[in-house]
């Protein structure tokens, strides 16, 4: 592994868990502690984390949240295989919900060969865009619209919710983690999510293997409460197997 990878997945790791050791960092990334540390002091220097004794911690707040726009680009390939996966768990005349998001955006443009499907959505982009498909019959939340994910939330998209049950809701999360669960930076983003789930037979969940071992601010579910997840390859065949343990069935793609 060349060094500018090595320290760009050393930076990655920190930011995911918070925090870690340099023993730890050395034997995941098979590398000498003499090098972990010479990684961690440049990526000091930059100003991306802080040094400790033994270690690093991460500089990113746990409130920390990406544009729409960064996360759209984001591991995009993952995304488009995880949405063409996704699209197979649902039939004709299926009543779903569609969270807001990147991955689910493009779980979106799937949709286009149904001639008959009622999707439910919070989010702002995709109404815009099933409005071009004739054989689906949208329904949107309404509430307060959020510009950094183009999400609909608040008291008047959570009521919404809670006057109707869909057969699936498809779900969006930034933060994957075994012992925490689903978590966002967002807490009103949060309360419609776990709304979401509510009012759903089944909770689908679309997560690249970026979100997995990441913690956000606001906790949305515990992952017990998940019926399916699409996840991409590039997901540690441990975590697969907690999942597993605990009643999660997990599709993987290849991207």
């Amino acid at each position: 592994m060349y060094g500018e990878e090595r320290k760009e997945k050393i930076l990655d790791y920190v930011q995911s868990h918070g925090r870690a050791s340099v023993q730890e960092l050395s034997e995941i990334f098979q590398a000498s502690e003499s090098t972990i540390r010479r990684d961690l002091k440049e990526l000091e220097d930059v100003k991306l984390l802080k040094r400790t004794h033994g270690g690093a911690i991460s500089l990113r707040s746990v409130k920390f949240e990406p544009t729409f726009g960064e996360k759209k680009v984001a591991y995009l390939k993952e995304k488009r295989a995880i949405a063409q996966k996704t699209v197979e768990l649902i039939e004709e005349g299926d009543t779903i919900f569609i969270d807001a998001g990147t991955t689910t955006f493009e779980l979106v443009k799937e949709l286009k060969s149904f001639s008959k499907l009622t999707v439910v959505t919070n989010a702002f982009n995709h109404v815009q865009k099933l409005l071009t498909y004739p054989g689906i019959e949208v329904l949107v939340t309404g509430g307060m619209l959020r510009k950094e994910t183009l999400a609909m939330v608040g008291p008047m998209a959570e009521q919404s919710l809670s006057m109707i049950r869909v057969d699936k809701a498809f779900l969006a999360t930034n933060g994957l983690d075994v012992e925490e669960g689903l978590t966002t930076p967002n807490l009103t983003e949060a309360a419609i999510k776990r709304r979401m789930i509510k009012s759903a037979k089944q909770v689908i969940l679309l997560a690249d293997h970026s979100k997995v071992g990441k913690v956000s601010f606001a906790k949305i579910a515990d992952l017990a409460e998940i019926d399916q997840i699409v996840m991409d390859d590039a997901v540690d065949e441990s975590i697969v197997a907690k999942l597993e343990t605990i009643g999660v069935r997990v599709h993987i793609v290849h991207p």
